[in-house]
């Protein structure tokens, strides 16, 4: 998709995200091969009456990324512009894709901290909308970042850093794109390091109780629990001295064929073609787990492939209310008649000091729900919604959700601060579309 001509007013191909659940249509689609291309395609859309929204590879569920007028494909900004081994950084262009990162900076002897659990978002994309891995001590991705330029509306390239903008790079983190177009970050770095995975087959009960235990006692700890079933998957992931001591064939196999990818897809499918045989595949399925130990770089680790398409929910929650909040998640799903063939998957943070991070100033826990894609969701999704809000629940920025900015205003004390940041930098919304009506109000 090239670059519309000027003047041109015919509408370019329709844009569609990873899962299918969300379209746009817009006017026309840049793909800007510098900084400066892209601060003249926005002054040029703002001139023309045109709203502006960049997206990456579209791994987000929401329309944060929508628009009826120039869509911005940052994926020619790509690449390590520098590194800093003594401040131990490195600035990278925006539409960098998270893979090609963790790949060049293994190379360079240097990683992430703590990342997702994909890898194929670009850098701005999955900072804008919040992803997160799991950590104790070690946040999100955009916790990560130690500096940061984005396009604001008046075309202008605005530096963001602790000294620089500070009010600005406070919130513009994680902007969900209403900030301006971020067209490179600056993440801190550390030296390469080993991590090894321990996952452990364990019971829901046991989980549960335990769960703070298991966060205390582990620099990374996550767990799945398979619906339908008392079972669950944990995995713990702790700094080690290496040597590095990949997965097995069989248990690599079982791990991204069976529980991720291939024979996940068969199932889902089964599942989705006759609902009442998912209990039995659920029971089956998470009695295949078996405990396995295994050691790599942290990308290595961290992510995995996900070729399974799906819709997702996911709020944060005041680490305090997970066990409560599962335990209900659980019983809503027990006394119903859905049939939920995704595992649910919980995760931690610690607190951060981002505006609109769902980890703002407080330590959280998250709780995902999925469904397989084409499956009807919206009956899961709702039961779910209406027990993580009544837990104070922070919905992922980039996830499935109903909340509004009334919502927000409620269990985001800086929400206020957010806002009017917004309205200092882009009053005339070109930055605005229907989903951040919905999120930020007008």
């Amino acid at each position: 998709m090239g670059t519309a001509t000027a003047g041109h007013k015919s509408r370019t191909a329709a844009w569609r995200n990873w899962a299918g659940n969300v379209s746009a249509t817009p006017v026309r689609t840049v793909t800007p091969a510098s900084v400066g291309e892209l601060q003249e395609a926005v002054r040029r859309a703002a001139e023309q009456g045109l709203r502006v929204k960049a997206v990456g590879t579209g791994h987000s569920f929401t329309a944060a990324a929508v628009t009826d007028g120039v869509l911005v494909r940052p994926q020619a900004l790509a690449g390590i512009r520098s590194i800093d081994r003594a401040a131990g950084t490195v600035t990278v262009a925006a539409g960098t894709v998270l893979k090609d990162l963790n790949a060049a900076l293994a190379r360079e002897g240097l990683s992430l901290t703590n990342m997702g659990d994909i890898m194929e978002q670009t850098v701005s994309g999955a900072t804008s909308t919040g992803t997160h891995g799991t950590g104790r001590d070690s946040a999100s991705i955009a916790a990560q970042i130690r500096g940061l330029e984005l396009v604001t509306a008046d075309g202008q390239l605005l530096a963001c850093s602790e000294k620089e903008n500070p009010e600005v790079f406070a919130a513009a983190r994680i902007g969900i794109g209403a900030l301006g177009v971020v067209t490179s970050l600056t993440f801190a770095v550390e030296p390469l390091f080993f991590l090894t995975a321990r996952e452990e087959p364990m019971g829901f009960d046991r989980v549960t109780a335990e769960f703070d235990q298991h966060v205390a006692e582990n620099e990374h700890f996550e767990f799945y629990w398979f619906p339908h079933t008392g079972n669950c998957n944990t995995k713990r992931n702790n700094r080690s001295q290496g040597p590095a001591a990949p997965p097995g064939a069989v248990s690599a196999w079982i791990e991204d064929e069976l529980l991720s990818n291939g024979v996940f897809q068969a199932v889902n499918s089964l599942g989705r073609a006759v609902p009442a045989t998912i209990p039995a595949i659920a029971r089956v399925a998470s009695r295949a787990l078996s405990a396995r130990t295994y050691t790599d770089i942290p990308y290595k680790v961290f992510t995995s492939p996900r070729r399974v398409r799906f819709v997702e929910m996911e709020y944060a929650l005041p680490r305090e209310q997970l066990v409560g909040a599962l335990r209900e998640l659980r019983a809503m799903v027990d006394r119903s008649g859905l049939r939920v063939s995704f595992p649910v998957e919980v995760r931690t943070a610690p607190a951060d000091d981002i505006t609109l991070s769902t980890a703002s100033g407080r330590e959280t826990a998250y709780i995902a729900v999925h469904m397989y894609r084409g499956t009807p969701y919206q009956a899961y999704f709702t039961a779910a919604e209406r027990i993580f809000t009544a837990h104070g629940g922070r919905p992922h920025w980039g996830k499935v959700h109903t909340r509004d900015a009334e919502y927000f205003a409620a269990v985001y004390p800086r929400f206020a601060e957010f806002t009017a940041l917004r309205d200092r930098l882009d009053p005339d919304r070109v930055f605005g579309n229907d989903y951040l009506r919905r999120v930020l109000g007008d």
